[in-house]
């Protein structure tokens, strides 16, 4: 009786291996199945909620131990405490970001929300696993020590970096991939900012720039696990609280925000070009003196140091400040000149490469200027007018907005942030205004416009940047094949300077076809820069456009699933 038990026992538990097993093998060489999808979407929204939550939390713990408090009373503590802190820690901070950026990234630059951006659509859903674990570290000791940015750049990585290691153990498609960084990034800004709704949102808005069907009910469930997360920490609570209801005017106000939201439109447009600005100034200043790139940092902090003597606000994301916006606690003046200021200490940490992110900055720039618009706003028509309050609370939308290229996304964080849905419509209209004017004076958004910097021209759309993903060495015919282009007039074009190189995209040969006009391209490479030339085939141009048009149609097939 025990024998056959145990023989019962034993083929069972065999065959529960082996069925494991089996479907592992075939996870990996076809993909995930429905259910399984959902399962590691889910798994996935876990394990990026509670790196979302270390990230904070270890955050607000060296920020107490190094400054004796954290972010949410920190302009206030600084203030008390002795100015040669104040100047020195964010020294130390740079100096440690330098050391860390530069022994584990080729570049010793921060990875953040564009390179997410990046991986979505040119690399299959998968970002640097490396690079992106330095930036974490990176940004954890810049936020710590007074960078003056924001969490959600490095955290939307660090989801990125949770899900590749996934996709790189299941060996995902590219859509699978896709989603499954949907899922992650949606999470990890859901359980940072206790926004379920927004994050889910932001996922599909910002980073897979669409809203396929498909992707929407995974990327909500890790959302929601994400949110539940953050709330078996801190709880069912808002970022920020406001002290009064805001009232609007209802249709006699309205003029008045889409006011506001042009003037964050230019603000906005004002912070996203001096980071640009201050990054290349910073750029030549390294190279005019050779300042070795680990040292880039520090100077940079050497400067927010300085600045925070006298303008404390500006260490650390910034709550506190941005909650006394929120409640109308700051002067014109206050408002005017700590928006400024702001803009200034952003663009110095972001081009002292020290890592962080720029909704946060964005958030506090954006109620800060709509608090001093919503002061001389209800001065001058004070019978008509609601409270300044709620000219804050729509300017941090309005910029945060524009700077982000997400309007969808940016309007529900505002309202889970504060948790006031009675003013939705002021909000709208100013996130609206504010987003459409910027866009036309950027490329669409900060983070596609650093991507525009580095010659990645996802802007414009997949139409622009899907010759990118093809390269010409899966596309030509090879030189020994039964279509081969002829050998000899491979090598006369060659001798016009009309090929291309084995290693390069449809993005680099479409141009060479457009200028030209030959019917091929010989594909060469060359081992030296003196070597002889190599040919390998030809890319006929019929070939590159049929390639270029199956791309666009997974594409779409893939947006509109």
């Amino acid at each position: 009786m025990l024998r056959q038990i145990r023989e019962f026992l034993e083929r069972e538990l065999t065959g529960g291996v082996r069925n494991l097993w089996h479907a592992w093998r075939t996870m990996r060489e076809k993909g995930p199945s429905q259910i399984q999808f959902w399962l590691i979407a889910l798994l996935i929204g876990i394990a990026a909620g509670f790196a979302a939550l270390f990230f904070r939390k270890g955050i607000s713990a060296l920020q107490t131990l190094i400054y004796g408090t954290d972010d949410v009373m920190l302009a206030s503590h600084l203030q008390t405490l002795p100015w040669w802190v104040v100047l020195i820690v964010p020294v130390i901070g740079g100096l440690v970001v330098g050391i860390i950026l530069n022994a584990m990234t080729p570049d010793g630059i921060s990875r953040g929300v564009a390179d997410v951006i990046n991986g979505a659509a040119l690399r299959d859903g998968r970002v640097e696993i490396r690079a992106g674990i330095a930036s974490a570290l990176a940004s954890l000791v810049t936020l710590s020590t007074g960078g003056s940015t924001g969490r959600e750049g490095p955290v939307v990585h660090m989801a990125g970096v949770i899900s590749t290691w996934v996709c790189q153990r299941i060996n995902a498609s590219g859509m699978t991939g896709r989603d499954l960084l949907g899922c992650a990034v949606a999470a990890a800004v859901s359980a940072s900012f206790n926004a379920p709704i927004a994050g889910t949102l932001f996922a599909l808005e910002v980073v897979l720039r669409h809203f396929a069907v498909h992707a929407f009910a995974p990327i909500a469930i890790a959302a929601v696990a994400g949110t539940v997360v953050n709330r078996l920490e801190f709880g069912n609570i808002t970022e920020f609280s406001l002290t009064e209801e805001s009232v609007l005017a209802f249709y006699v106000e309205l003029p008045a925000f889409l006011i506001l939201g042009l003037v964050c439109g230019l603000v906005a447009v004002i912070l996203m070009r001096a980071i640009f600005l201050a990054e290349d100034l910073g750029t030549v200043i390294q190279r005019a003196t050779r300042m070795p790139g680990w040292l880039r940092p520090a100077v940079a902090g050497l400067v927010l140091g300085a600045v925070a003597i006298w303008f404390p606000h500006i260490i650390g994301v910034g709550y506190e400040t941005t909650s006394a916006a929120l409640t109308g606690e700051l002067l014109l003046w206050n408002a005017m000149v700590f928006a400024a200021v702001k803009v200034f200490a952003v663009a110095v940490t972001m081009a002292g490469r020290m890592g962080g992110g720029v909704f946060s900055p964005s958030l506090m720039v954006g109620a800060l200027t709509g608090l001093a618009f919503g002061l001389v706003a209800t001065a001058i028509f004070p019978e008509v007018s609601g409270s300044e309050t709620l000219y804050a609370l729509a300017g941090m939308g309005a910029v945060a907005a524009a700077v982000l290229g997400a309007p969808i996304s940016t309007t529900m964080i505002v309202f889970e942030l504060t948790g006031d849905w009675q003013t939705g419509l002021a909000v709208m209209v100013a996130v609206s205004t504010s987003t459409a004017l910027a866009s036309r004076m950027v490329d669409r958004s900060f983070f596609l416009t650093q991507l525009e910097r580095r010659d990645l021209h996802l802007a414009a759309g997949p139409q622009a940047y899907l010759l990118a993903t093809v390269p010409v060495s899966l596309v030509m015919r090879p030189k020994d094949s039964q279509r081969a282009a002829p050998e000899d007039r491979c090598w006369e074009l060659i001798e016009q300077g009309v090929y291309i190189d084995r290693e390069a995209t449809l993005e680099a040969a479409m141009p060479v076809f457009e200028a030209n006009n030959p019917e091929f391209l010989p594909v060469v490479s060359r081992a030296e820069k003196d070597a002889p030339t190599v040919l390998w085939g030809a890319v006929y141009q019929v070939d590159a456009l049929k390639a270029f048009n199956r791309a666009l149609s997974a594409t779409a097939a893939e947006e509109h699933s």
